[in-house]
């Protein structure tokens, strides 16, 4: 840590050029001897980043931000509150501690917690910030936190990791097994040292294929923000045997889509024709690859096997966006560009041949407008297009 960063002139100067052009910033060099510019560069993006990111960290005096991978890499606090309320008890580990804001959250959960961070900079960077932030019942550890649970004897209620990608795996990663650390082959050492284990992993790991890498799981938590899926949940409980629930969760501006349900639990969707409306499940439940299982708890459709939208004659209120049927046609380039005024619409594709640029290559649709189109295929495997008006 650079001490002279956190003076007056230049946490003044720092909050007074969050809305400036960077790149103009770093051209005109640093104002202070003790401070190089591209420090104040890395201050002034991570804190913008905090802004929406970060609230409490961003609205809290005098923080001190770590290079901007790390902010991009952290919990939002959206999450990280979400991850606070699954688990509780009196002592919790995070293995793997970053930034610190999963762990400043479960402080509000446990009595005792132990923050563990390789990287000594980081780590150090964390213990300054929760002063800060007035968080006193978090223990900072610059060290490995494996080897901290190897040298020491005690127990906890419950370990936290987040693992990440390996530095010799390219591109990008869908098993636990090229994560760091490798949490599988240590399953049964952490279960030594607590009951319960909370695992976080990238949106883009494959569930089916984590279960098989993991024991013991209880349950999966696909946490989606703004119909983005942001986190992986995967819940251990020391030797739990039963049905592994699936818990997902859209968080919004306003309110919170939720569906859950009961892993390979026999499930199968009606499929029909287009009805009055159409709905298109949150990104969580897409992720969750809760196909026929919603078909069973909102009573919908299914308009053909792999095409994940739904159907019925009533209005529902689906955890999804929900439109209105106007008109229902077979893929036929003239009609629909008789049916679309001004040649504007919102394009989706489901289960259909061609992408939004071919379609809107061939149909000169421009984008936007209230007009929302699905290119899809339906129970008779032929190529549809449904034009429909979105509900509020």
């Amino acid at each position: 840590m650079n001490l002279a960063i956190l003076k007056e002139d230049v946490q003044t100067f720092i909050h007074s050029n969050l809305k400036k052009d960077i790149t103009k910033i770093i051209l005109k060099g640093s104002p202070f001897s003790d401070v190089t510019v591209q420090e104040l560069a890395n201050q002034i993006v991570a804190k913008q980043k905090s802004k929406t990111k970060l609230p409490t960290w961003f609205q809290t005096y005098h923080i001190y931000y770590p290079q901007k991978i790390s902010i991009e890499q952290t919990s939002s606090e959206i999450t990280a509150k979400y991850k606070a309320n699954i688990i509780t008890g009196d002592k919790i580990i995070d293995l793997t501690g970053g930034f610190g804001v999963d762990c400043l959250n479960f402080s509000k959960r446990f009595k005792e917690l132990i923050h563990c961070e390789i990287n000594k900079e980081l780590s150090e960077i964390v213990t300054y910030n929760y002063r800060q932030l007035k968080i006193k019942n978090i223990k900072t550890i610059a060290g490995n936190g494996l080897n901290y649970l190897k040298e020491n004897d005690t127990l906890f209620d419950c370990i936290y990791i987040d693992p990440s990608r390996r530095d010799d795996v390219k591109g990008k990663v869908f098993l636990l097994k090229d994560c760091l650390p490798q949490v599988p082959p240590k399953i049964d050492f952490l279960f030594t040292k607590a009951t319960t284990i909370l695992i976080k992993t990238s949106p883009i790991l494959d569930i089916t294929q984590t279960i098989k890498e993991l024991k013991n799981v209880k349950e999966i938590h696909v946490v989606a923000v703004n119909n983005e899926v942001k986190e992986l949940l995967f819940l251990l409980e020391k030797n739990y045997e039963n049905t592994i629930d699936i818990k997902t969760i859209n968080i919004k501006k306003e309110t919170e889509e939720k569906f859950n349900f009961k892993y390979l639990e026999a499930s199968e969707s009606i499929y029909n024709e287009p009805l009055n409306y159409i709905y298109e499940p949150n990104a969580a439940i897409l992720k969750a690859g809760a196909f026929h299982e919603i078909t069973k708890y909102f009573r919908v459709n299914k308009l053909q096997k792999h095409t994940h939208l739904y159907t019925s004659n009533k209005i529902l209120d689906f955890p999804g966006r929900s439109f209105k049927v106007e008109h229902y046609i077979s893929y036929d380039k003239k009609k629909l560009k008789k049916l679309i005024r001004h040649q504007k619409a919102n394009i989706t594709t489901r289960n259909f041949p061609k992408t939004v640029a071919q379609i809107r290559k061939e149909t000169k649709i421009k984008d936007g407008g209230d007009v929302f189109i699905f290119f899809t295929t339906n129970i008779k495997n032929k190529p549809i297009v449904l034009i429909c008006s979105k509900l509020i």
